[in-house]
C-alpha cells in the first residue's frame, strides 16, 4: 500500500546522543517530523519510524495490533543503541504509550522520556462497548487534527478503526499496569485543553512512575497534536534542553 505523501519515516545520522521519536494513533511520522528535525539540528541521531498500519488507510490498522507498533519502536531502539551512547525515547499521544512501554521494558538502557500528552487510560463510554463494536464495525469518525493553530492539519486518518483501537486499549491497561518500573527521567508535556486525551491519563503517569527526575509542563496555547501547535517551539526547546540536562555532551544547535 503507497504512503501517504509525507508521512514518510525520517533518519538522521548525528552524534552519539540519540533520540527515537514515536508519533500517535491513526497519525504519521507528519506530527513528529519538525521536533525530530529541531533535534536533528542540535547534533542528536534521530530516528523517526511509520507504525505498521499508519501512514496509509486506515483499514491497514485494523490488520495491525499495538504489538506490532511496539515491536517497531523497540526494533528502532535497540538500532540507536547500537550506535550511540544514550538514546532518549519522544512519544506524542500514542507515541507517548508506546515510549512508556519502552522505558518499562528497557530499564537503564534508555537515557529518558519525553511524552506529550500521553494516552494509558481512556474514559469515553463507547469504550465500554469496543470489544463487541469492534467486531461488527470498521471504524468511527476520525481524531485527528486536534490543532488550535489555524491553517494547520495533521496527516493522519479521518476514519478510527476500531479493532486497532481495541487494541490499544488493551495497551492501556499493560502500560498502566507497568507504570512503576518507569525509572528514568520524565518530562511530561501537557494541553490545557485537549479534545482527544483526558487529563487523567497524565494524571496516572505522574502518579504511578517511579522516577525521581520528573518535570511536567502544561501547554495552554495548544490542542492535543501540541507538536504541530501554537506551542510546538517549546516543546521543541524544553525537551532539547532535558536532554542537554541529562547527557551534557550535546551542546551543538
Amino acid at each position: 500500500m503507497p504512503i501517504l505523501p509525507g508521512a514518510e519515516p525520517y533518519h538522521h545520522a548525528g552524534g552519539p546522543v540519540g533520540a527515537l521519536m514515536c508519533h500517535g494513533f491513526t497519525g504519521s511520522p507528519q506530527s513528529m517530523r519538525p521536533w525530530a528535525e529541531h533535534l536533528a539540528a542540535a547534533g542528536l541521531t534521530v530516528a523517526l519510524p511509520r507504525l505498521p498500519g499508519h501512514g496509509t488507510r486506515w483499514q491497514d490498522a485494523n490488520m495491525t495490533t499495538w504489538d506490532d507498533w511496539y515491536a517497531c519502536i523497540e526494533r528502532e531502539f535497540l538500532a540507536l543503541r547500537e550506535r550511540c551512547e544514550a538514546v532518549f525515547v519522544c512519544g506524542l499521544s500514542m507515541g507517548g504509550t508506546l515510549s512508556l512501554r519502552l522505558a518499562e521494558q528497557h530499564g537503564r538502557d534508555l537515557a529518558g522520556v519525553v511524552v506529550v500528552n500521553p494516552s494509558v487510560i481512556g474514559l469515553d463510554p463507547r469504550l465500554k462497548v469496543l470489544p463487541v463494536l469492534q467486531r461488527v464495525l470498521p471504524s468511527l469518525g476520525g481524531i485527528g487534527s486536534d490543532i488550535k493553530k489555524p491553517g494547520v492539519d495533521e496527516l493522519a486518518y479521518s476514519r478510527v478503526p476500531l479493532r486497532a483501537l481495541y487494541s490499544l486499549r488493551r495497551a492501556w491497561d499493560v502500560v498502566r499496569a507497568d507504570l512503576p518500573k518507569v525509572t528514568q527521567p520524565l518530562l511530561l508535556l501537557r494541553s490545557a485543553e485537549d479534545h482527544v486525551v483526558e487529563p487523567e491519563s497524565s494524571r496516572l503517569v505522574l502518579a504511578r512512575v517511579s522516577s525521581t527526575d520528573v518535570t511536567e509542563i502544561v501547554l495552554e496555547d495548544s490542542y492535543h497534536v501540541a507538536t504541530l501547535d501554537n506551542d510546538a517551539d517549546r516543546i521543541f526547546g524544553e525537551s532539547l534542553d532535558f536532554i542537554r540536562r541529562i547527557r551534557p555532551t550535546v551542546t551543538s544547535g
